[in-house]
């Protein structure tokens, strides 16, 4: 079925729970625990029915934020979700303290159970009107982002639209950019501030009513962060500013370099190269074309799952107007079905939708073959392991859309991936900041930011153009930070893992990719550190480690600097 033709229907949520009250009853009346795990597959089908209706409406609100009907749709469920998942986790706790767990467990899987530990900690009755409060907040700022008109040689662009001047050769456009997006910013601080402030407030009084000390606890058990915890995540981010910060720094101080500039500002950032970035050669349709001809060529379960995306209309990637900003793979459950939802600009971020959120989509189609839920509901890191890995098993293949400069678009994402880690990093740890204090005032937060900056990219500077960004609000144009709290470290864990692909596939490129797709199909059946284990894969939370890729990435990118010079 094309995606045009998926019917919607609003779910009814009395008769949800009525129904989900019903799976409860038959759960507990249930004497083995083979009729235990008949009645929880009765509740598989009642998940997958309203998660695929209310994932419809969240793309197609995604697809046009100023259509009244899925608007409302979507203030719809931002209103239900969270009374029935407050339901739904009292079922979950039914299944932790099943008699016959120890039976249910070598189906659905330890992770599953951990998992139910968190939830039941994440959610409850109390808290239900603050949740949806903070929904109603995240919708607020992603249709502010969403609802940017910039004028730009009389055409009113949106913020995706914007990228490629913003990263244009000519270094003139590049400026006359960034000064129009920041006035843009500029044009909407009090309303970020007043929504971050609110959000902050919002969650930390969420914390509060559940038991715990401060937010971050909070989100980490939302997060299911079932295998680590915060003190793993911050001697990680300890390796980062000792050990990969200095050869991110390299990378920017070549890329100084080779674009003869003085000094590296802000808005040069994203150029790789004098002559420009490389960009695609084909139009969007072919560049979708010439992903199917690659994934034909990568492997048999490649090929039959990008001929399904393709066949079903599983892509909305074209910008326009009123459609919200980013990039995101989500799954329709009872379509078995994945879809990828972006907007193509023409840059070499096109190629990486096709690329990145392509690796989510795989791992989804593959996991959606397994007939137990529990194990499609992977961890994040788990996930952007599974994506940005994908970029790099794809590099044979760059040819087809870069043509000559397949080369130099190589380069480009080695340095972008590498000198993403400490700003990702810096992310995370500025959010640890902010909910440990949550009594900060919008000032305090930008001064925290500008401190941030210094340790984690000592070379920033920011040009006159681009004052909103320069007085500490960068991070207010990172939807991460106000829609989904604490996530981004999980992209900065899942890159090291991929850079670890990287290095295998230069020695073994069939090897490495048998052990990734062994990692995709093993999805959630085990704990994020022990599946990394069985796919030969070192844990970036072991000493030395960030520092061992760091060394032999440097080897792979100095080949690369002396076949560029």
């Amino acid at each position: 079925m094309k995606f045009s033709e998926m019917p919607y229907e609003r779910i009814d949520f009395d008769a949800a729970k009525e129904e989900l009250s019903s799976i409860i009853k038959a759960f507990q009346e249930a004497g083995t625990p083979q009729e235990q795990m008949e009645v929880h597959r009765r509740y598989y089908k009642l998940m997958g029915r309203i998660k695929t209706q209310a994932t419809l409406a969240e793309i197609r609100h995604s697809i046009d934020t100023t259509d009244p009907f899925y608007e409302e749709e979507k203030t719809y469920y931002d209103q239900e979700m969270p009374a029935f998942s407050n339901q739904e986790v009292q079922y979950k706790k039914l299944l932790f303290a099943s008699p016959y767990r120890k039976e249910l467990e070598l189906v659905i899987g330890g992770p599953a159970f951990k998992n139910i530990e968190l939830a039941a900690k994440s959610v409850s009755e109390a808290v239900i009107p603050l949740m949806q409060e903070e929904n109603a907040l995240v919708t607020e700022y992603e249709k502010l982002l969403a609802g940017a008109k910039i004028d730009w040689k009389g055409k009113l662009l949106n913020l995706s639209m914007m990228t490629p001047y913003l990263n244009h050769e000519d270094r003139e456009i590049r400026k006359k950019a960034a000064a129009k997006v920041n006035a843009f910013y500029e044009g909407i601080a009090d309303q970020l501030d007043e929504l971050y402030d609110k959000l902050v407030k919002n969650r930390t009084a969420q914390a509060k009513k559940l038991g715990f000390e401060t937010y971050t606890d909070l989100g980490y058990c939302r997060m299911n962060r079932n295998s680590y915890g915060r003190k793993e995540v911050e001697q990680f981010r300890e390796q980062i500013k000792k050990d990969w910060v200095p050869f991110a720094e390299k990378m920017w101080e070549n890329r100084r370099k080779r674009l003869g500039l003085d000094t590296l500002y802000h808005m040069d950032e994203g150029l790789s190269f004098p002559e420009g970035s490389p960009k695609p050669t084909g139009t969007p349709e072919e560049i979708l074309k010439s992903g199917q001809k690659m994934y034909e060529e990568l492997s048999p379960e490649t090929r039959e799952f990008f001929d399904f995306m393709m066949e079903g209309d599983l892509f909305d990637v074209f910008a326009r107007p009123h459609k919200q900003v980013g990039g995101y793979m989500t799954y329709l459950p009872d379509y078995h079905a994945p879809f990828i939802f972006a907007n193509f600009n023409g840059t070499a971020g096109d190629v990486d939708v096709v690329t990145h959120e392509c690796g989510h989509a795989f791992q989804g189609y593959i996991s959606g073959k397994d007939p137990v839920m529990e194990h499609s509901d992977i961890t994040m890191e788990t996930a952007e392991t599974h994506s940005m890995s994908m970029e790099f098993f794809t590099n044979p293949w760059m040819e087809q859309f870069f043509g000559s400069r397949a080369g130099d678009f190589l380069k480009s994402q080695l340095e972008d991936a590498v000198v993403f880690i400490p700003y990702g990093s810096m992310v995370d740890e500025f959010q640890h900041i902010v909910y440990d204090h949550p009594e900060m005032t919008s000032a305090e937060r930008k001064d925290i930011w500008k401190k941030l900056e210094k340790q984690y990219k000592p070379h920033l500077t920011y040009e006159e153009e681009s004052s909103f960004y320069a007085e500490g609000g960068f991070w207010q144009r990172q939807h991460h930070i106000y829609s989904f709290p604490f996530y981004y470290i999980d992209y900065v864990i899942a890159q090291t893992n991929a850079f670890q692909y990287k290095i295998w596939m230069q020695k073994d490129y069939r090897a490495a990719w048998k052990s990734y797709l062994a990692f995709c199909e093993a999805s959630a059946s085990d704990f994020f550190t022990c599946m990394l284990k069985d796919a030969g894969l070192d844990s970036p939370f072991e000493p030395g480690i960030i520092r061992r890729i760091a060394a032999e990435l440097e080897e792979i990118y100095n080949q690369m600097e002396t076949d560029y010079l």
